[in-house]
């Protein structure tokens, strides 16, 4: 049974669509929606050898035009140079402002190909097809779009809403399993900040570890819900004011991890998992939610057989990359902080010398 979420925006609301085998209806879904016929479908190697064939064929059944632009997969090719890649494909074929980019892969893909379909020709139609757990619960919803600088994560992008978020949980079954884990890294965000019930619903899971020993019924759950959650933030607050800063829960630390550690040595899910229990560990330091409940949060994470230990990192460095965070304010870093199971609140009361006690806290006498 196919679900319909909208995301509702004063000018580009759009729907995410979530389907099993929906991915070989993907032109039928996009020629509703008054595009132009050329169409660039960017992904990488690896995700298109399973799935391009089928977008393709999707596609140009329905009556498009297709062509095709992969690059390699890995967050150190999320850079300028990549994208004026895109750019020269997108040129060499004689894109228009009627035609689409669309996004076949995860986080990194979809991040890219928005930023590029934002940019060139001063926006151009864009679709995602999230085929990461990551992807579909959280990169593909809501418009950041982006690249890397060497001094921070996403630091270059854009806000830029899709036409469509097409999510077909079947391509989940070729996810490697430490990229599955890394997407339950964001569903526990939700639960978090957002969704009490999620969050018991995962606690009450036999599994979380993996796609094959997860629960179809409750897998279908996690998506839908998590969808839902980033609708609902993103409806309210598109581009960041003031709620939407909560989806950034455990991404402050997170993106400083994958920043010192040069985005090889740790995903983005598995850092998420690590700045929550950062933040968990602040929070209590700050009397703003108990011990217990940040417990239920660390065990939940290692529930999805997530590490929940920083990798060894000097604590002033990590310090220093927080301060080239996109949420600084006024020079003073942003955490998303909890307050409870389900609540969040945006604090500004977290010090450098708080930081580094949690980061290094043998160091530090604790």
């Amino acid at each position: 049974m196919a679900i319909c979420i909208p995301v509702n925006l004063p000018d580009r609301s759009y729907n995410i669509l979530i389907e099993k085998g929906s991915l070989a209806n993907l032109g039928g879904e996009m020629s509703q929606l008054s595009l132009g016929k050329k169409v660039l479908l960017v992904s990488n190697p690896e995700i298109f050898e399973y799935y391009g064939q089928i977008a393709v064929n999707s596609l140009e059944k329905a009556g498009f035009v297709v062509f095709t632009h992969l690059i390699p997969a890995g967050e150190n090719y999320k850079t300028l140079d990549a994208i004026a890649q895109v750019y020269d494909s997108a040129l060499a074929h004689r894109l228009e402002r009627s035609s689409t980019m669309v996004a076949l892969g995860g986080g990194v893909i979809g991040d890219m190909t928005g930023f590029a379909a934002a940019t060139w020709l001063r926006g151009v139609n864009f679709v995602q097809v999230p085929t990461t757990l990551l992807a579909m619960v959280d990169a593909s919803i809501g418009g950041k779009t982006g690249v890397n600088h060497p001094q921070g994560k996403n630091l270059i992008g854009a806000f830029y809403q899709p036409k469509l978020v097409l999510i077909d949980p079947r391509v989940l079954k070729t996810l490697p399993v430490r990229e599955f884990r890394a997407g339950m890294a964001e569903v526990i965000k939700y639960g978090v900040i957002w969704d009490a019930e999620l969050f018991q619903q995962l606690e009450d899971s036999d599994n979380l570890a993996s796609f094959s020993q997860i629960d179809g019924e409750l897998l279908q759950t996690i998506i839908t819900k998590s969808c839902q959650a980033k609708a609902d933030v993103v409806s309210k607050d598109e581009k960041e004011a003031g709620l939407r800063a909560i989806l950034n829960y455990g991404h402050t630390i997170a993106h400083g991890i994958e920043s010192l550690t040069g985005y090889t040595s740790v995903n983005h899910g598995e850092a998420v998992a690590m700045g929550m229990v950062a933040a968990g560990a602040i929070a209590v330091k700050l009397g703003m939610w108990t011990a217990g409940e940040n417990q239920r949060q660390t065990d939940l994470i290692e529930k999805a057989a997530l590490e929940t230990r920083m990798p060894p990192l000097n604590a002033d460095e990590m310090v220093n990359a927080l301060t080239a965070d996109k949420k600084v304010k006024d020079g003073q870093v942003r955490f998303i902080l909890p307050t409870a199971i389900g609540q969040v609140t945006i604090s500004d009361r977290v010090t450098p010398t708080l930081v580094r006690e949690v980061l290094s806290p043998t160091e530090s006498g604790q």
